[in-house]
């Protein structure tokens, strides 16, 4: 299995993971209120340890009662309804 995956979780060499991993490319969603920021990224590396589907998106949460809480996800519909729970949670508990 490769270590590497583009956006849609189709595994890809090194070399191509680097030509697509450059700046906005791997943004996925930003939400920011007052001084709490989420963002979903796409790593395209797999983080997973042991068997499963590759994780290789990220939701990570900067600033509030949350910060640094990160989850991690196999697709970008994953990552992408894990950042709006998240976005619930982390907003929710800064008020």
């Amino acid at each position: 299995m490769s270590d590497y995956y583009d956006r849609r979780g189709k595994p890809i060499k090194r070399k191509e993971w680097h030509a697509l991993y450059q700046g906005e490319n791997k943004r996925v969603a930003l939400t920011e209120r007052g001084d709490v920021l989420v963002s979903t990224v796409w790593l395209g590396v797999d983080h997973r340890i042991g068997d499963g589907p590759p994780l290789i998106f990220e939701t990570m949460v900067f600033g509030g009662p949350l910060s640094k809480h990160h989850v991690r996800y196999s697709t970008e519909a994953e990552a992408l309804a894990g950042h709006a729970e998240i976005c619930s949670a982390a907003f929710r508990s800064e008020q």
